[in-house]
């Protein structure tokens, strides 16, 4: 049975009830090594870990793979068609097409939830495991708004779950050496940062990832038979259905979707912030394609000024996507051009390293020759077991997560208030993030959050 709502909005609110994080609701989260069950040899029922996994098509199946290991108990789906395909996968897991209607009823046999629907149902989606004490993996952005990602970040602090955000490139082996090198001072200290992604472009077509850069279509074909609509819709606005915004291809809607920055910029970007140890942007200004009322702009380029801190300076971060490239450093090889489709360029006052593919995949210092006669630092990091992993093994007690909720939630902040500046044409938005208000321009705060439809809370 799926629960109907209203079309009516109303503020949202973060519903300020007790978090279930205490110390009943978060022992029945905990999973018990098998050793604390005695030395038989044999599996404990708890050595696996209860997932449930919203959104379970698309990239949901990529992520329901990687952690099929433990045991899939329950997969929702807005479209039927997708959870039947799922469920021919994992004939043990039940299946329902409303998260809500799955967390009640399954509560006592969950002990995690994999979240992997449209950007704009992440934070109901994630607040409500987290209320019921469930170790929580969310795709990114971890958020829609602004407002969204201040709220999980201080939930995940507050019921002390276990949580990851799916940008896999922060378990790469170049982001570990990325902080080694800063660290051992390589490059001397870091001023600025060029980060790009050409989403979303194909690389080298004029094909597009997802569509963006238009005008609403005005015509209101009928919604296809599989697809419970006003579920996809979840919290946001109701609005008359179109394949152009609805299942893989929302992603360059305002109401939907974060664009390429939500895409692209958390995973290029999460090593910028994570090995400077970037505090929030003060100042943040934005050029672009036309920017159109429901889409996003084709191409963009974003510009970050962050603060001093302590013996730190100054730091720019360049943001450039839709195929838009930062100026080609001298340091480059007469031979190599930059690659158009991922790359984070760090500009220190003794060097420049460069970093290749989505997330960071390879590091090197330019030019090439530099790379003969450079002797790596000791590698002084603890390397990852893998992204998912990290996030299956810290649920049952072993260890952290390299991308929790705590650095996820202030990053996907700044890369929010860097979209809210590609509505304002290149005018400074000056940002206190303190306070959670941009304070030179007023308007621009009906953007850090959205209304939601009634029966939709955090």
């Amino acid at each position: 049975m799926t629960r109907t709502v209203d079309h009516e909005t109303e503020k949202v609110t973060l519903g300020r009830r007790d978090f279930i994080a205490g110390s009943v609701a978060m022992a029945g989260a905990m999973i018990v090594p098998r050793h604390v069950l005695g030395g038989s040899g044999q599996a404990a029922p708890s050595d696996k870990l209860n997932i449930a996994v919203i959104g379970a098509g698309g990239r949901g199946a990529d992520d329901t793979e990687e952690v099929a290991g433990e045991n899939i108990v329950a997969l929702c789906d807005v479209d039927s068609g997708h959870l039947d395909e799922q469920r021919q996968k994992y004939p043990r897991a039940a299946g329902y097409a409303d998260y809500r209607v799955m967390l009640e009823k399954e509560d006592k046999n969950i002990d995690a939830v994999l979240i992997a629907t449209p950007d704009h149902v992440h934070a109901v989606a994630t607040m409500a495991a987290m209320k019921m004490g469930k170790h929580v993996y969310c795709e990114k952005p971890l958020t829609h708004t602004i407002f969204e990602a201040r709220a999980i970040a201080k939930a995940a602090g507050e019921t002390r779950v276990k949580t990851q955000m799916g940008n896999q490139g922060m378990a790469f082996e170049a982001n570990r050496q990325l902080k080694e090198w800063l660290g051992a001072n390589v490059i001397g200290r870091v001023r600025e940062v060029h980060v790009w992604s050409d989403r979303p472009t194909r690389m080298g077509t004029s094909e597009l990832w997802w569509p963006q850069g238009f005008s609403a279509p005005q015509d209101t074909p009928p919604v296809p038979a599989t697809l419970n609509y006003d579920l996809w819709l979840g919290p946001v606005s109701y609005r008359h259905y179109h394949p152009a915004f609805s299942h893989f291809v929302w992603r360059g809607w305002w109401d939907f979707g974060t664009g390429a920055m939500g895409d692209l910029g958390v995973h290029n970007l999460a090593p910028v912030f994570s090995a400077l140890k970037l505090p929030p942007p003060a100042v943040i200004h934005a050029s672009s394609s036309p920017v159109f009322p429901e889409t996003y702009p084709q191409a963009s380029l974003i510009h970050y000024r962050f603060p001093a801190q302590g013996n730190d300076a100054p730091v720019q971060v360049h943001w450039y996507d839709g195929g838009l490239l930062p100026p080609r450093p001298r340091e480059f090889e007469a031979d190599r051009e930059l690659p158009r489709e991922n790359g984070i360029l760090f500009v220190g006052d003794n060097g420049k390293i460069f970093m290749e593919g989505e997330g960071g995949e390879t590091i090197r210092l330019i030019p090439e020759s530099r790379m003969q006669d450079f002797k790596q630092p000791p590698k002084a990091l603890p390397r990852s077991i893998g992204h998912h992993r990290e996030w299956i093994e810290s649920c049952k007690g072993n260890g952290e997560t390299e991308s929790n909720f705590l650095f996820a939630g202030p990053l996907t902040e700044a890369l929010l208030v860097g979209n809210i500046a590609l509505r304002f044409g290149g005018r400074e938005l000056h940002w206190d993030a303190e306070k959670m208000k941009i304070t030179n321009i007023a308007e621009a705060n009906q953007f850090l959050q959205v209304r939601y439809r009634q029966g939709w809370t955090l």
